[in-house]
C-alpha cells in the first residue's frame, strides 16, 4: 500500500495572502507536510492550531510596515487577486522580474 501524497495548491512564485492575518506574500518553498520545530508548532493557540499532515509555505511575506519570512499551512492561505508584485528585498535572490501576477524562477532549484 502506498502512503498518500498531497499535492501543495500553490506554486514557487505564486502570491498568496494569509486567510486572517493582514500580510501577503510569495512562495518560495514547500514542505509536503510540517517541518518545523515542535516549539514553533506549540507556540500557535490550539484553537487555531493547524493540522501537521498538510503543505507548509516558506513565503517571502510582507505587511504595510515590515518584510519577514513566514511559515504557513496551506489551509491558512488565499491566493492573492492584487495583481500586484512585492517590495520585499529578498524575492529578486530567486526571482525574476514579476509577471502575468506571479514571479518566474531565476534558474532551476534542486
Amino acid at each position: 500500500m502506498t502512503p498518500h501524497r498531497r499535492v501543495a495548491k500553490y506554486n514557487l512564485g505564486q502570491i498568496v495572502r494569509h486567510r486572517s492575518r493582514d500580510f501577503r506574500g510569495v512562495v518560495f518553498d514547500v514542505d509536503p507536510e510540517f517541518a518545523n520545530t515542535e516549539e514553533w508548532y506549540e507556540s500557535i493557540p490550539e484553537d487555531i492550531r493547524p493540522a501537521k499532515d498538510q503543505p507548509f509555505y516558506h513565503l517571502f511575506a510582507e505587511t504595510e510596515a515590515t518584510y519577514y519570512v513566514a511559515y504557513v499551512s496551506e489551509q491558512n492561505l488565499v491566493p492573492d487577486g492584487s495583481g500586484e508584485p512585492l517590495d520585499h528585498p529578498e524575492v529578486t535572490e530567486l526571482f525574476g522580474e514579476f509577471e502575468d501576477g506571479r514571479y518566474p524562477l531565476q534558474s532551476p532549484m534542486n
